[in-house]
């Protein structure tokens, strides 16, 4: 008997959670119903009273009436219910348990409607409700959402979601939507000082933004910490804007770099004037294209890897378009620069109009891998992943280049037919062949060049013309031939570029780097790096 009865209270201990689950469930839809009665002011009364309440199937119910898809009956007002089916034929459930309800005429049931305050109602509401999820990323959002709309009303919510809350990022977060939201309520001025010494210690434009704004509405006493702490935020945004323009000026370099290492090769060697150069550059962006969109077609699994497929694509075939343009039209004309400028400007209009005839005028799309999409924040500086690839990418291809004129057969033959091409020839160095191989690996780094700008700048048939007048400028600028001279001058007119423009504008600053530079080889007119032999000091 005695066992009979421990098993019975045992089991109306298991059932009472049950039952307070079923009463949790009753006591809510009065609340849900409340949303259908009255207007805007009532209904966002409604939605405080649903939040209030903590039932975690609130959530769903403020996303099923910021979707529309709760009606109530406009004659009776009923329950609040969610219409499904279609618009000939709907049907309604109840938003609680999701039972279908049957019995409603949809000529009376009008949508429960809201208006934009209502929606940054339920969007601050949505946020409460995350605050205390258990995802992380939902929190973070949550928080951050908080910290945007700053309404000194969640300053509870807050506070409660703060003392659970362990991630460190999160409550850097939470603490800073906090401090917001103390400096716009009516509390005492110590308050106020410390939320804006937490401000402050964020750092960075929104935190300036928040305590200029503050300096308007805060007491006398509190404006000269305020303005303190603009000035020392002030003066940090000053020297990491001044690392963003170099890293720009370096992510810009480095396309230069790739687009004026093979004319650097081509031009020290040959002393070939090559205006066809840019269109080898757009016909390896282009390559890039094709090689994407097969693979995407024929192995999508690989789509995220076909700029591995598009490198080496792009230096055979532009490398193979090169050969071809110097055995048919460049060999007959060395010697004659006036000559060889027309003929190469003629080749690349008839390059340009291929292109045009075969992909049509427009720009083609070629999409960045996920590897190389998004940005990352170093201290105050924002750094796309597609640009930093872009600069390892160049700084690999200019080592690689290196290592080919310095260790290798072929590098010794170019370097000598630089350097003295009569005295070469004499050793019984090949020196046209020597001109096509070497007009060939320029033009082939060119199309490496496009692989690389098809991923920051659009892929159509004047791509070349963009840079083709900065490459010379580098060429000339750190010294014909030399590739230390092309590094140091494709960086130093990055940087440069990205300083002035900011003070003369795109245009008037890339006039300013051509008087720069015409005055520069007036002093020095082999450029920074002049290569030495005979032939040049002749």
């Amino acid at each position: 008997m005695y066992r009979a009865i421990k098993i019975l209270l045992l089991a109306l201990c298991l059932a009472m959670p049950a039952v307070a689950i079923v009463k949790a469930q009753d006591d809510i839809h009065p609340l849900v119903d409340a949303l259908g009665v009255g207007d805007f002011p009532e209904r966002e009364a409604a939605i405080k009273a649903l939040v209030a309440s903590k039932d975690p199937r609130v959530g769903e119910i403020l996303e099923l009436l910021s979707g529309g898809k709760l009606y109530v009956n406009s004659e009776t007002g009923g329950p609040v219910l969610v219409q499904g089916g279609n618009e000939d034929e709907p049907t309604y459930a109840d938003p609680i348990s999701g039972d279908a309800v049957s019995d409603v005429d949809p000529d009376y049931m009008s949508k429960v409607k809201i208006n934009n305050s209502l929606r940054t109602v339920i969007a601050t509401a949505t946020s409460q409700l995350t605050l205390l999820s258990p995802d992380r990323d939902a929190r973070l959002a949550a928080a951050q959402r908080l910290l945007k709309d700053a309404d000194p009303a969640n300053l509870d919510l807050l506070a409660s979601a703060l003392a659970e809350e362990k991630d460190a990022d999160i409550r850097n977060a939470m603490e800073a939507a906090r401090a917001v939201m103390v400096l716009k309520s009516d509390v005492s001025a110590e308050e106020k000082k410390a939320a804006i010494d937490t401000v402050a210690a964020r750092g960075g434009r929104d935190a300036l933004t928040i305590l200029n704004s503050a300096m308007a509405t805060a007491p006398e006493e509190l404006k000269g910490a305020i303005q303190a702490h603009i000035n020392v935020i002030n003066r940090s945004l000053a020297f990491w804007d001044v690392g963003q323009n170099v890293w720009y000026g370096l992510s810009l370099g480095s396309v230069l770099l790739l687009a004026a290492i093979g004319l650097a090769i081509t031009f020290g060697v040959m002393g070939v004037i090559n205006m066809a150069h840019g269109e080898m550059v757009m016909i390896g962006a282009y390559t890039t294209y094709v090689v994407q969109e097969y693979i995407s077609a024929a192995f999508p699994q690989l789509a995220n890897y076909s700029l591995a497929f598009s490198v080496p694509a792009a230096f055979l075939f532009t490398g193979f378009v090169g050969l071809v343009i110097e055995r048919v039209v460049i060999r007959y004309l060395y010697g004659r620069p006036l000559e060889t400028l027309l003929a190469t400007w003629g080749v690349s209009l008839i390059l340009q109009q291929a292109v045009r005839t075969i992909f049509g005028p427009t720009n083609r799309e070629v999409r960045n891998p996920s590897w190389m999409s998004g940005a990352f924040e170093l201290g105050g500086l924002s750094i796309t992943w597609n640009r930093l690839w872009i600069i390892v990418f160049s700084m690999v291809v200019f080592t690689a280049l290196l290592v080919l004129l310095k260790r290798s057969a072929f590098g010794l033959q170019m370097r000598a037919v630089t350097q003295n091409r009569r005295m070469a020839s004499s050793m019984g160095i090949r020196t046209g062949w020597v001109d096509a191989f070497t007009f060939a690996l320029g033009s082939g780094i060119a199309g490496i060049a496009g692989v690389a700008l098809s991923q920051i700048d659009n892929v159509s048939p004047n791509l070349g013309q963009s840079y083709i007048i900065d490459s010379f400028m580098v060429v000339v600028f750190g010294g014909v031939g030399n590739l230390w001279g092309t590094l140091v001058g494709a960086l130093s007119l990055g940087v440069l570029n990205k300083f002035l423009e900011p003070f003369a504008g795109a245009v008037l600053g890339k006039i300013l780097v051509l008087v720069l530079i015409i005055l520069f080889i007036q002093k020095r007119p082999r450029g920074l790096f002049a290569l030495k032999g005979r032939a040049v000091e002749a």
